[in-house]
């Protein structure tokens, strides 16, 4: 069956509480920037429209304006949400996984960002690393992940292929749950323990299809119940807004609930991965053969072998010129 524990899951979510707080706050922030803009153009819209007997039409293509511009927003500032947010709570997590005490309250998230900062000095390091480990990933999930492997009967193609992208969507977490792996075993480079996780990721991919299929129920039911309850209220909003609401309202309620799913959801289905790569992987050494794999899936796990190497010898000649002046890891992130 699964290889998570949903109660341990519910058990790690409640001593990082602190944690889940400042995502929930942070994520907040973001959808009541989007509802801003939007509204913000909406009115903007609203007003050209009008000079032209278009009132509700310019309202409708202002608010979506606004949209697309605080989407560019998020798009520049998501380096620092990974190395801020995510990356803090992986830490945290692979903490109490591993049997430490860690604080409570605020403490807990300085807590979480010293060792960030301790495994990735800078968030330019991190988000590099997290960008080619998911172009990997997307590269190998499509030439080997098909849940057809384990549901081979004829004539339900388009079943299959719905469920697939379902399943793949559970997948997204998985860069993080490497992420997690470097912070786990301590790791000096970070490019070359990335490599050696994504072949135990691949040697193991039967695995993780497997819990994939059934965390894809859990996550993507709990979004879209919290979208059925936020829908009415959102409507109730976005009426203030001049011009047509009803398409604006739809947007703007799966804005909310993405900021949910991010704050709180996701949390659960990032632990439970960790969980199943902790334990499927535990153990075992990255296997030749697998690695050749992945080098003919992809050309950025190539790369991630090339910048490890970098990095080894970037770190030979920090260690030889022991008076260079080292940059205050705080202020890159």
């Amino acid at each position: 069956m699964m290889d998570f524990k949903i109660g341990e899951i519910f058990s790690l979510m409640a001593r990082t509480l602190p944690f889940l707080a400042f995502r929930f706050l942070v994520y907040f922030g973001i959808t009541l920037a989007y509802v801003l803009i939007t509204g913000v153009g909406a009115g903007l819209g609203y007003g050209i429209g009008t000079v032209g007997g278009e009132a509700e039409a310019g309202g409708l293509w202002g608010g979506l304006v606004g949209f697309g511009v605080a989407g560019a927003i998020m798009y520049f500032i998501r380096e620092y949400l990974l190395y801020l947010v995510k990356a803090g709570h992986i830490a945290v997590l692979v903490e109490l996984m591993d049997g430490k005490e860690i604080p409570g309250g605020k403490g807990q998230i300085d807590y979480a960002q010293g060792i960030v900062r301790e495994r990735f000095a800078q968030s330019s390091v991190l988000f590099g690393v997290d960008q080619l480990i998911k172009g990997v990933l997307k590269a190998f999930n499509r030439a080997f992940f098909t849940i057809a492997n384990f549901v081979p009967i004829p004539g339900i193609q388009g079943l299959v292929k719905f469920i697939n992208t379902v399943v793949n969507l559970s997948l997204t977490y998985l860069d993080e749950v490497i992420l997690a792996y470097n912070i786990k075993i301590h790791a000096d480079n970070p490019w070359a323990a990335s490599r050696t996780a994504l072949v135990l990721y691949a040697q193991n991919y039967k695995a993780f299809l497997k819990n994939a299929f059934w965390l894809a129920f859990i996550i993507w039911g709990l979004t879209f119940l919290v979208f059925l309850l936020i829908l009415a209220p959102v409507a109730g909003l976005v009426s203030l807004f001049p011009g047509a609401a009803g398409p604006l309202a739809l947007i703007i309620a799966v804005v909310f609930a993405w900021g949910i799913k991010q704050a709180v959801i996701e949390p659960i289905g990032m632990t439970a991965l960790m969980q199943v790569f902790f334990t499927v992987t535990e153990g075992q050494q990255p296997n030749p053969e697998w690695e050749g794999k992945l080098d003919q899936a992809s050309k950025k796990f190539a790369e991630i072998k090339k910048k490890a190497s970098d990095w080894g010898d970037a770190t030979e000649s920090d260690s030889a010129q022991p008076d260079r002046p080292v940059d205050d890891p705080a202020s890159a992130g």
